[in-house]
């Protein structure tokens, strides 16, 4: 006589983990589309394309690609969640994604390491409009008039005609004194 109970207990536990994988995927469908919206606004509340489009000339709308980054990276590890679930990945996907994970980071780390400092410091100027074109103003032992601003630096000539370029983050970071013309 054949026992069906384990047949079908092991049957139950496929459906089981099935019907999870499926409620993982849509969970983290939902929960992207949440996150990517909730990006998008906030990056359009800080009217960053705007912003890079006047002060930077660059075209790219870098809100609808930051959302969309998001997205797909809630929509991977989802993805990866459910596969878990069914049993499908191993420990050596688990060590490939991790080793391209931390050689990514690696690369954005120091390919941004002052130019996202910067862009910040760049919104920070923009925003509370303290430093203007034309503006003469005095940065640690640098002296001169603001001929223009942008998202990454600041420009300005001094008394003897050269142009000095300051990173925005340096503008932040120190004491700026507003001259009077």
């Amino acid at each position: 006589m054949v026992d069906f109970s384990l047949f079908d207990l092991n049957a139950q536990n496929i459906i089981i983990k099935l019907i999870t994988a499926i409620i993982i995927l849509l969970i983290g469908f939902v929960v992207a589309r949440i996150l990517s919206n909730l990006t998008k606004k906030i990056l359009h509340e800080l009217e960053t394309n705007r912003i890079l489009k006047e002060q930077a000339g660059v075209k790219i709308q870098i809100e609808e690609f930051s959302s969309s980054i998001v997205k797909y990276i809630i929509y991977f590890i989802a993805i990866i969640m459910a596969l878990n679930q069914l049993g499908l990945t191993t420990t050596l996907l688990y060590i490939l994604l991790t080793i391209i994970l931390v050689i990514l980071v690696g690369f954005i780390i120091l390919a941004f390491k002052d130019f996202i400092p910067n862009i910040v410091a760049g919104f920070m100027i923009h925003q509370k409009d303290k430093i203007k074109s034309g503006d003469n103003i005095k940065v640690k032992n640098i002296e001169g008039k603001v001929v223009h601003v942008n998202l990454v630096e600041t420009r300005i000539i001094t008394k003897k005609k050269d142009t000095v370029y300051i990173p925005n983050s340096m503008l932040t970071k120190n004491e700026v004194v507003i001259l009077k013309k």
